[in-house]
C-alpha cells in the first residue's frame, strides 16, 4: 500500500533527502534510520541532480521501507530516476531556469510511466537560489535566482501558482553554503497561497526554527545528514514543528 504525503500552508514538517549514490554506504544508511525512528521527520525524498546508478533506486527504496514507516517520494533529476516502488513524486518544473527540458521535456517522457506506477503526484515549482555553482546549476544548464533578488523569486513563484502548480520549492542546491534567506522565505510565504518548501545549506536547528518562523512549510535536510548522521537527533527537537 502506498503512503500519501500531504502539505498545507499551516504545516511545519521535515524531510530527509537521500542521494542514492551516497546511500550505497550501508552503515551510513542504518545509522541514519536508527535516528529517524525517534525523530519528527515526516517524509523521505530520494534522488538528486546526478545519480550514477539510477537502476539501484528501486532497491534503495525497498531497503528504506524496511527501516522506517514514512512515505518515500522521488526527487528526480531526470526521468531515469522514476521508480514504481516509491509512494509518490515531486513532479518538478525548474521554473527558475529557461531550459525547456526541465520545464516540460522530461515531464512528457515521464508522465505515462508515473501514471502507470500509480504514484501520488505533487506538482512542484522548483527554484534554484544562489550565486555559486552547485550540481543542480550545472546539470540543468540554467542560472539561479540570486540570493538578493526576492522580487524575482516572488514573481517566478506567483507565475507558477497561477499556472496551477501546488507547491514551491526553493533550493540552495546540494552542498550549498547558504540556504535561501529568511527575508526571501517570508516574502514568498506572505504572498503565496500554496505551501513553501525550503532546502539546501540547512545544517542546524536554529536555521530550521528561523525558516519555520518566516513561513516555510517543509524543510529538507540532505548534505548535513550525509556528513553527520547524528545531526538528525539534534534537528528533531525543533519547538516550532507541527
Amino acid at each position: 500500500m502506498k503512503l500519501e504525503f500531504t502539505l498545507t500552508k499551516s504545516d511545519k514538517k521535515l524531510a530527509l533527502l537521500i542521494d542514492p549514490d551516497w546511500a550505497k554506504d550501508k552503515e551510513w544508511l542504518i545509522e541514519v534510520f536508527s535516528e529517524i525512528k525517534y525523530s519528527e521527520f515526516d517524509l523521505i525524498l530520494i534522488g538528486g541532480s546526478l545519480v550514477f546508478e539510477p537502476d539501484k533506486i528501486s532497491q534503495l527504496i525497498t531497503e528504506i521501507k524496511s527501516l522506517c514507516d514514512l512515505p518515500v517520494y522521488l526527487f528526480p533529476g531526470n526521468v531515469n530516476q522514476v521508480s514504481k516502488n516509491a509512494d509518490g513524486i515531486l513532479f518538478m518544473s525548474l521554473i527558475s531556469g529557461r531550459n525547456p527540458e526541465f520545464l516540460i521535456g522530461q515531464h512528457v517522457t515521464g508522465a505515462p510511466l508515473i501514471r502507470s506506477y500509480g504514484l501520488h503526484v505533487i506538482p512542484t515549482g522548483y527554484m534554484i537560489i544562489g550565486n555559486t555553482q552547485t550540481s543542480a546549476h550545472y546539470m540543468s544548464q540554467t542560472q539561479a535566482i540570486p540570493y538578493n533578488k526576492p522580487d524575482i523569486a516572488l514573481a517566478t513563484a506567483l507565475a507558477a501558482e497561477m499556472l496551477g502548480l501546488k507547491v514551491i520549492y526553493m533550493d540552495g542546491g546540494s552542498g550549498a553554503d547558504r540556504s535561501p534567506s529568511n527575508k526571501m522565505i517570508k516574502i514568498l510565504s506572505n504572498e503565496l497561497t500554496i505551501p513553501l518548501i525550503v532546502g539546501g545549506g540547512i545544517q542546524s536547528r536554529k536555521q530550521i526554527d528561523e525558516s519555520f518562523e518566516n513561513g516555510a512549510n517543509l524543510i529538507v535536510i540532505g548534505t548535513a545528514a550525509e556528513k553527520r548522521p547524528d545531526i538528525i537527533s539534534e534537528l528533531r527537537t525543533s519547538s516550532l514543528m507541527k
